[in-house]
């Protein structure tokens, strides 16, 4: 062979090589495209807290099976979704600990602790704040969120048995209702400080507020209804009560920016309300204990935990049916999905 067909020969083998390396970049470049394709087209679990199991039941929205659950702490309550939506949180009230699971793939990223009595929780919109209510220690602690880790800023000492709170859209005020003093009480945000506490009917629950941050519904676990406060000038004013059923206890709002839900936890309904129009429109049956619910992206489904009944219910909102139940652990309470309707 003469060198001049040697080095030929070389030039074409390292092109060969060369080509092959670029085909393989490419498919393997295609394959993670297409892997996150896959991923976004894969519907998000469904989460489900088995508060007197101490774990989550993990549930398939297509097949409608309880696929796996995953052990967290004691207690889990409530449980709500990072502000950049890569981690959902289980607050793990006996536990005085927070899990971090992976909203998709349900696996368990961490396990955070030393957060005390984490009952309810709840981001300001700023993202600048994570706040807890310490339910059997009659607390609410306000936590610097720097995207990764609470620091606390400020313990709040509160009435009895603090339950649910609301942040309002400006990040500046902080709404808790007390479970067994009956009272509603504020917190300024900015200083840190408890502004008011006024009364309340019996055994306040959850709050939501609209998205004019001028008016607030308190759900009374204790009574028929649901509480309508003017909270425009700062202190709250009770302007109207709404019968719903007896029990009245979590919100959910339907994402069209007209209605909410609430559980009535004791009628076992579910009632639709006007924030606009402050009228009960229509009511959905709610077995067995109704409590926490979601409502899935496209604001055709109620995700509902029928506490007493071990079950998530799984409610067609238009015609206003249950279309199945699955089997979860006992005392099912937080319910929670990324692929959801909007939070107002």
């Amino acid at each position: 062979m003469e060198v001049g067909d040697y080095t030929q020969a070389r030039l074409k083998k390292a092109f060969v090589n060369l080509l092959s390396l670029f085909f393989r970049f490419l498919a393997s470049g295609l394959l993670v495209v297409l892997t996150h394709a896959a991923s976004a087209q894969t519907p998000a679990p469904v989460f489900v807290l088995n508060s007197l199991e101490g774990n989550v039941s993990v549930i398939d929205p297509v097949t409608w099976t309880e696929k796996k659950r995953i052990p967290t702490g004691k207690e889990p309550h409530h449980l709500y979704m990072t502000p950049d939506e890569k981690s959902v949180i289980v607050a793990n009230a006996l536990s005085d600990s927070l899990t971090f699971i992976h909203p998709r793939t349900a696996e368990v990223q961490r396990t955070l602790t030393g957060i005390l009595d984490p009952y309810q929780l709840r981001f300001s919109p700023d993202m600048k704040w994570f706040v807890t209510a310490a339910n059997r220690l009659n607390h609410v602690d306000i936590y610097r969120w720097d995207g990764q880790t609470p620091t606390l800023a400020k313990r709040i000492a509160t009435g009895k048995t603090p339950s649910h709170l609301w942040i309002d859209s400006k990040s500046t005020t902080i709404w808790a209702t007390m479970q067994d003093s009956d009272e509603l009480v504020t917190i300024d945000l900015v200083t840190q400080t408890l502004k008011s506490r006024v009364p309340t009917g019996p055994m306040p629950a959850d709050v939501f507020g609209t998205p004019d941050d001028k008016t607030l519904l308190v759900g009374l676990t204790g009574g028929e209804g649901v509480e309508v406060y003017d909270v425009s000038s700062g202190t709250p004013r009770k302007v109207k009560m709404l019968p719903t059923g007896k029990g009245a206890h979590a919100f959910r709002a339907l994402g069209d920016k007209r209605h909410v839900l609430v559980s009535n936890r004791v009628a076992n309904t579910v009632s639709q309300i006007d924030y606009v129009s402050m009228d009960v429109v229509a009511e959905l049956p709610g077995p067995s204990g109704p409590d926490c619910m979601d409502v899935s992206k496209d604001g055709k489904t109620l995700l509902l935990a029928s506490r007493w009944a071990k079950k998530l219910t799984v409610i067609d909102i238009a015609s206003r049916q249950v279309v199945r139940q699955v089997r979860v652990g006992k005392s099912p309470h937080g319910v929670w999905t990324l692929d959801h309707a909007g939070r107002n």
